[in-house]
């Protein structure tokens, strides 16, 4: 009896310990990212299908909104409270660019080789003053093609200057725009089609954002970060 005690208090120690543990994942983005508050439609952005490639008592809290850039994430203060949230150990998933080239858009825009990048160096460096690390994902490609069938890449400078904020910062990358350009690519023009929500060649359907969420994972577990003891490379049943 004595040593199945022993044996009962040490495993409740070492989930306890665990528990204390584990990070919480903060990403922050736009809204191919975001959690879609609409269940009844079938767009999701792929940070809300992520949790189900982290395993408990690990957590994911997605920031992510529709229509915001590095810019107006900072600008509107939102980036002032997740940094408030985040607690050392944590992780941080950053992932911007779409609305960020919307020139267009002054409360949006932020070039590709000025204000985006001092704004991913600026989400990295706060991160890191918290203890916590953070992960550059360069943005995810749209769906498009021409009239022959070959796809177009709209993503301009914007995934080359994310990748060179990760290097001079000596951040890990998850190379999402390279590994979404392959699986749109490789899909074909019909068959990319039920990546995306009605048409919506920006967005994605849930079968999408699953898709996107286990390249995620899998880059994870490429770069051998320590946060990949927490991370599946298959979605939970």
């Amino acid at each position: 009896m004595k040593r199945i005690s022993v044996t009962l208090v040490s495993l409740l120690c070492v989930i306890r310990l665990c528990a204390e543990d584990a990070p919480t994942i903060h990403m922050i983005g736009d809204s191919t990212m975001a959690d879609k508050p609409r269940l009844d439609l079938p767009e999701r952005g792929w940070g809300q299908l992520f949790p189900e490639f982290v395993m408990p008592p690990a957590k994911v809290d997605n920031h992510a909104l529709n229509g915001r850039s590095s810019k107006s994430f900072i600008n509107e203060k939102r980036w002032e409270t997740v940094l408030a949230s985040l607690k050392p150990g944590d992780w941080l998933i950053i992932q911007f660019g779409h609305n960020d080239q919307k020139a267009d858009k002054p409360g949006t825009y932020a070039a590709a080789d000025g204000e985006y990048r001092d704004n991913l160096r600026r989400f990295v460096r706060e991160t890191r003053e918290k203890s916590a690390f953070p992960i550059i994902a360069t943005p995810v490609v749209r769906r498009k093609w021409d009239a022959d069938g070959k796809f177009i890449d709209t993503l301009g400078k914007y995934p080359a200057a994310a990748r060179a904020v990760s290097e001079e910062e000596k951040v890990p990358l998850l190379e999402l725009h390279d590994l979404t350009l392959k699986m749109e690519s490789g899909a074909g023009v019909e068959g990319s089609m039920r990546l995306h929500f009605k048409g919506d060649d920006t967005h994605f359907s849930e079968t999408g954002a699953r898709e996107v969420s286990a390249l995620a994972a899998a880059e994870i577990h490429r770069l051998r970060l320590p946060l990949a003891r927490w991370i599946r490379t298959l979605p939970r049943d």
